[in-house]
């Protein structure tokens, strides 16, 4: 991170940035628009929040079909179920969590871990950061992972960034809250769930998305795996490129997010959901 007195703001003029910022504030403005947004915003609400989830999960590897996600009940088994409950109930969480969250980003953090991995690791090894040597399960991201130390100092870094304020772009300090952590993996499990979590806090509790109807997971599912690693190698990189790259990547995911919930609109628009 940087030094200077709001450095989210210098990552709002890289190139591409500006345009994907503009392009996401242009969807979103549409989709609240929609007629049937204007009536029926709850279901929206809690269509994006089942579909979000479902996508988040397919990126940690349980890639189920959304009507299975309906279906099922047992989210406590070992394996695939367990990483759909936990990515449901970050998502029901995720809004109890916005005013904690400008207090204090770190403890909403070990909040989030909490309900993502309760019960399925260590007592002491929930809700807290890895201390040196712990290992990190996280199967998607197997790019070199952080020290404690480093984890400790970044994470402090960020939660001051954000509890400052900036006046950059909600896109942008998403973009960043996100790939901190996944560059990171702050926890021993369910990084990539919690980070796709505090994005979707951000975008929320910043305005740009107050409803949560713009479910960013569904897109970064879409767009895939390999574009989502790839892309997070730019941030990880520090270079301008790749930082820039990153954002675009995560302006994109909301943008197809939104094209997601609109869907749901029409069709509730025409009666056939």
């Amino acid at each position: 991170m940087s030094t200077t007195a709001d450095p989210l703001v210098a990552l709002g003029s890289l190139p591409g940035v500006a345009d994907s910022v503009d392009s996401v504030r242009k969807a979103v403005d549409r989709v609240y628009g929609h007629r049937v947004m204007r009536r029926r915003s709850n279901e929206i609400a809690s269509e994006a929040a089942l579909r979000g989830a479902r996508a988040s999960a397919a990126l940690a590897g349980a890639d189920w079909a959304l009507e299975e996600v309906r279906r099922r009940t047992d989210f406590g088994v070992e394996g695939e179920p367990r990483t759909v409950g936990a990515a449901l109930r970050l998502t029901a969480e995720a809004g109890q969590l916005l005013s904690v969250w400008r207090q204090s980003p770190l403890r909403a953090l070990a909040r989030l871990h909490l309900v993502a991995a309760g019960g399925s690791r260590p007592d002491d090894a929930v809700g807290r950061p890895r201390l040196e040597g712990e290992p990190v399960d996280e199967p998607l991201i197997e790019l070199e992972l952080p020290s404690a130390s480093e984890v400790s100092g970044r994470l402090d870094g960020l939660a001051s960034l954000l509890i400052a304020g900036s006046d950059a772009p909600a896109l942008v300090t998403a973009a960043v809250v996100h790939g901190e952590l996944l560059a990171l993996r702050p926890f021993g499990s369910c990084n990539g769930l919690v980070a796709r979590t505090a994005e979707r806090i951000v975008l929320v509790g910043s305005g740009l998305d107050p409803k949560s109807v713009c479910p960013a997971e569904v897109g970064h599912a879409e767009l895939g795996r390999d574009a989502y690693v790839a892309a997070l190698e730019g941030y990880i990189s520090g270079t301008p490129e790749g930082v820039a790259a990153w954002i675009v990547h995560c302006a994109r995911a909301v943008e197809l997010g939104v094209r997601e919930s609109t869907a749901v609109c029409e069709a509730l628009q025409r009666g056939a959901a």
